[in-house]
């Protein structure tokens, strides 16, 4: 799934920012530049996003940035997320499928003993130009 929200950039009195989001609840992460908050804020949102999924938490509107409650120094954007990642790298839950091939090339595949299983995997991989 795609998510926006907007997240709260708070200059820190010894540098760099702490960077939170007032819809998502589960804590905050910092960085010493806007760049690298960014990109943090980004793990960060996506990783909080995926778990709520994964443990079927309601996931919250986001409020319009516009009326965010935020102090004079703060940095206000939006930080766009896509949860697809998280859920491809993070389950690596089995699923049995079942498939047909000819007996001759299921017979000498045996005999070089393939490992059907990582095979498939990898050329699902190929095929879907994923790469890990």
């Amino acid at each position: 799934m795609k998510y926006v929200f907007p997240a709260v950039f708070r200059p820190e009195d010894d540098g760099g920012f702490c960077v939170f989001f007032p819809d998502v609840k589960r804590g905050a992460t910092q960085g010493e530049t806007v760049s690298e908050c960014i990109d943090m804020a980004q793990d960060f949102l996506c990783l909080a996003l995926y778990e709520m999924e994964r443990d079927g938490v309601l996931i919250p509107e986001a409020t319009d940035m516009k009326v965010l409650a935020t102090e004079e120094s703060d940095i206000v954007t939006l930080i766009s997320v896509d949860t697809d990642f998280y859920h491809r790298y993070y389950s690596n839950k089995l699923v049995k499928k079942t498939l047909n091939i000819p007996m001759w090339l299921n017979v000498q595949a045996e005999r070089a003993n393939v490992n059907f299983s990582a095979l498939l995997q990898s050329a699902l991989k190929e095929h879907l130009h994923i790469n890990e």
